[in-house]
């Protein structure tokens, strides 16, 4: 059974004797239940108290696992299903903070009027004073149109607030950045440019994030060319950044030089299209890419990748694979080939799960878990605003690619995500790269 991302706790209690936490454990892992944290709530004479976090498919597969551990008896409840994660989201996940606080009057005079008057006149007269006297330069606007949320697909940006909160923790807690989420009414590319272009001022950059394909491309490119401020869209390039820095690890496990391999990427989404053009960037001398759909096969060649018919003339001729199809055990043992590099990246669901492509011959394997954005996006934009950059280049994103790789731990993939020294080296990195190409321009 494929291993989903539907997350409830279970408060089981069970008789205080030897074995019987063993015997809970048991019947989870015999239905494919994934568990995460344990947490002893009560310890008493007759029984004990725990919170299991499970990680399953669906409501049916949950209650599955419910009905596995009543029928286990000897005294073994099942208390309560409990969802944390609903909770956690109770009020939303981000507010707005001052950095200063109101004591007296004279602070009041300091922070509005009639003090800030004489701010504002400086910046009047000198516009770029307003990334030293404003949050502007440490602001982040976070866009969405709600049109490819996580694996939901369209469901709206008010639905999708949740992942542009989220994602404004993640900028907030790794790097001190303040993410604005931004949601929009329209997918209509003119409207969605024109929008952004009115509002840019008050930001240092822009993320796009879950605007689905194709019109994801027009927006980020238009975007690039008309404001003078960094535009990225994540689910493109910071997906990339961290599938290259998990190919280069992969790589160096099982001894192969990326730019003299054969490289092929099934699925020409935002996702595959963008992992395409940084490997390209990269030095990969030939990468092959396949796609139903034609006018992602057209953009593959545009870019300068070598068009694929099917996916089966990837799996034969490829040193690498990397999946980004959204299709669940699309990849079938079989096609493996002895000593293949496979990263089956769609979530929740694989393309093949990395035990079976390993069984199966691949010299290494993984799947999306391991491969998060946010070991990318954070550093990336913090560099950017720390050396106040114009634009997000590919220089960058690979100086950004390569700092995970330095910052990953003997027989990992890639760092853990709530490392804070990897968000550390990525900025820096990317800080780096923008001072060189600055001083280039000179």
């Amino acid at each position: 059974m494929a291993q989903g991302q539907f997350l409830r706790n279970l408060i089981i209690e069970t008789p205080s004797k030897p074995g019987n936490l063993g015997k809970v454990t048991m019947a989870i892992g015999q239905l494919n239940g994934d568990i995460g944290d344990i947490q002893t709530i009560k310890v008493g004479t007759l029984s004990t108290i725990r919170e299991i976090a499970l990680q399953c498919n669906d409501q049916k597969h949950l209650a599955e696992i419910v009905v596995a551990i009543e029928n286990l008896k000897e005294g073994i409840k099942v208390q309560a299903v409990t969802d944390d994660v609903l909770q956690m989201h109770e009020g939303g996940k981000i507010h707005m903070k001052a950095t200063h606080e109101i004591r007296s009057l004279a602070d009041l005079r300091r922070v509005y009027t009639p003090g800030v008057a004489s701010v504002c006149k400086t910046i009047q007269e000198d516009p770029e004073q307003a990334n030293y006297f404003t949050g502007i330069s440490n602001t982040v606007a976070i866009v969405t149109d709600g049109t490819a949320i996580l694996g939901l697909g369209n469901i709206g940006p008010v639905a999708g607030m949740p992942v542009m909160e989220g994602k404004a923790v993640l900028f907030d807690q790794f790097v001190g950045i303040s993410g604005i989420p931004i949601l929009l009414d329209t997918s209509d590319p003119d409207e969605v440019v024109e929008t952004i272009k009115h509002i840019h001022q008050g930001f240092g950059a822009i993320l796009l994030e879950d605007i689905g394909s194709p019109h994801c491309f027009e927006i980020e490119e238009r975007l690039k060319k008309e404001l003078p401020i960094p535009v990225m869209h994540d689910d493109q390039h910071g997906t990339a950044v961290v599938a290259l820095a998990a190919t280069l690890t992969a790589c160096k496990h099982v001894g192969v030089e990326l730019t003299n391999a054969s490289v092929g990427q099934i699925g020409l989404g935002a996702a595959g299209l963008a992992i395409s053009r940084m490997f390209m960037a990269y030095g990969v001398a030939e990468m092959k890419g396949t796609d139903p759909n034609p006018h992602a096969k057209e953009m593959l060649a545009e870019y300068g990748g070598t068009v694929v018919e099917t996916m089966e003339e990837i799996m034969e001729t490829c040193d690498v694979v990397i999946a980004t199809t959204g299709v669940a055990n699309l990849i079938k043992p079989e096609m493996i080939r002895k000593g293949q590099i496979i990263l089956a990246l769609s979530n929740p669901n694989a393309e093949i799960t990395p035990e079976i492509a390993l069984e199966a011959g691949a010299a290494y394997a993984a799947d999306g878990r391991l491969v998060n954005n946010v070991l990318g996006f954070p550093g990336i934009f913090r560099g950017a605003l720390n050396a106040n950059a114009k634009s997000i280049t590919y220089p960058m994103l690979i100086a950004a690619a390569l700092a995970i790789v330095d910052s990953t731990k003997r027989d990992d993939l890639v760092p853990h995500p709530l490392d804070p020294n990897v968000h550390i080296n990525v900025a820096l990195a990317v800080e780096k790269v923008v001072y060189e190409e600055q001083d280039q321009e000179i």
